[in-house]
Formats: C-alpha cells, structure tokens, sequence
C-alpha cells in the first residue's frame, strides 16, 4: 500500500504541473495544451529533465536553465499539494471511481483557487460545466442521493447569493461575485446539501484567520481583497477526506 501511495503521489504532482498550466493560462483565453511548457520570462520550451515536477525546481534553485530568471513557488506548491491530496483521496477511496471523480474535483479546485488568488475572479468556464458534470458523478460513482445532490445545488447557491445581495445592500458595495454562488453550487452537487455548513464553516474561520494576519501585518487600515474562492475550496476539500468523521459531529449537534 505504500508503494502505491507514493506512486499516486508521484502521478498527482504530474497532473499538478498541468494545473498550473491552466492556472496561468485559462485567465488569458490560451491554449492548455500548446505550445508545450515554456519559460514566462524567455519563452524558451522547456526540456524534459527542467519539466519533472518538485525534483526539477529543486536541481535548478528555483531558476531557468536558459536566463536564469526566478520560478514562482506557485509551481512547486502547486504539484506538492496535488500530489498529498491525490495520495489522501487514494487512502480514503481506493481504486475506484470514486476516487476518479474525487480527484477531478478536487483538481478543478485547485484550478479555481489558483485563478482566484492571482486574478481575484473564478472562472464560469469550470463552474457552470462542473455543477451537472459533478453532480451526475456524485450520483452515479459516489451513492449519492438524487435529492441530497439537487439541494446541494439548490441551497448552495442560494446561500451565498442571499449573503452577496444583503452585504451590498448594506456596505454599498459588492462583497461577493456570482462566482462564489456557483463554486459552492457546485460543492454542493458534488458532495450534497449535508456538507454545505461544515464549508462555510470552514472557510469562513479560515477567512477571517487570514483577515487578522493582513490586518496586523499590513495594519488596520488594510482594505486588501481577500479572494473566497480558496477558503471555500479548503471546506470542500476537508469534508471530502474526512466527510466520514465530520458527518456524525453534525448529527450530534
């Protein structure tokens, strides 16, 4: 089984080193797939040994091979993460569809947060394909239910978009994009209406932990927009890996 993991974790930094691939590209209406790998700085493709996710960051010091100009740690990051949640999902789910699925959710949440934290918007592109996409396979490969996916849709949506529409009424100016009304519909189809307060939950706490850092950092009067998108990808993510523990707390309580 470790063996396996590990080889999972080797496979999900792999498909990290795509998602940052759309990460940079999707915003600018490019092509995800050519032309291949390239530096941003000199435009120079990039060579098989300069491509290997994590390894090639470290053999080259965070530097391009043919200017030397300075690679974001967005890369390396990017693939780690990818590779532990693709390894956490494997443990959770096994080889299955589920897992599959899982997996493609979860990468298309880190797609999303990479966008929304470099450009501050989360592209419909993914949104609007992903709630019947997501939701059909949480219904067919997950055992989810018809009705628990369609409120997740339903209330997930309706939710944010209650909170966007009162806190511009109230502060005159807009909080929340349409975005975040359809990332969580899309949470919400995927993983069903029961999970929705445990990733507002989440990501609220860990907005406002981050607010608080800003604040002290920057200063009181720090008025920096802090993108929702990622927060609630982190909700969404932890109910996915630990939805078997989180479920029964709910029920107590």
């Amino acid at each position: 089984m470790t063996l396996i993991t590990l080889f999972i974790f080797i496979v999900g930094a792999a498909v990290g080193s795509f998602l940052n691939v759309c990460i940079y590209r999707l915003p600018e209406n490019k092509s995800i797939v050519l032309p291949s790998s390239h530096c941003l700085s000199c435009g120079k493709p990039l060579a098989w040994r300069d491509n290997i996710p994590l390894v090639s960051f470290i053999l080259l010091k965070g530097a391009c091979r043919q200017c030397g100009a300075k690679i974001s740690f967005q890369y390396p990051a990017v693939e780690l993460l990818t590779g532990i949640i693709a390894a956490a999902l494997f443990l959770v789910y096994g080889v299955s569809f589920s897992f599959l699925f899982a997996f493609l959710f979860s990468s298309a949440l880190i797609v999303i947060s990479g966008i929304d934290l470099r450009h501050q918007v989360i592209p419909h592109a993914i949104t609007l394909p992903g709630i019947p996409l997501f939701a059909a396979a949480a219904v067919v490969f997950m055992d989810l239910a018809v009705l628990d996916s369609f409120l997740g849709v339903m209330i997930g949506a309706a939710s944010l978009y209650f909170v966007a529409v009162y806190y511009e009424w109230i502060t005159g100016r807009e909080g929340m994009g349409g975005g975040d009304v359809n990332l969580l519909a899309m949470m919400g189809g995927f993983l069903g209406w029961q999970s929705l307060i445990h990733i507002v939950l989440v990501a609220s706490l860990a907005g406002v932990l981050v607010g608080i850092s800003m604040m002290a950092l920057k200063g009181k009067s720090s008025r920096h927009a802090i993108p929702f998108g990622p927060f609630l990808s982190v909700g969404a993510l932890s109910y996915l890996i630990f939805g078997d523990y989180i479920l029964p707390f709910f029920a107590v309580i």
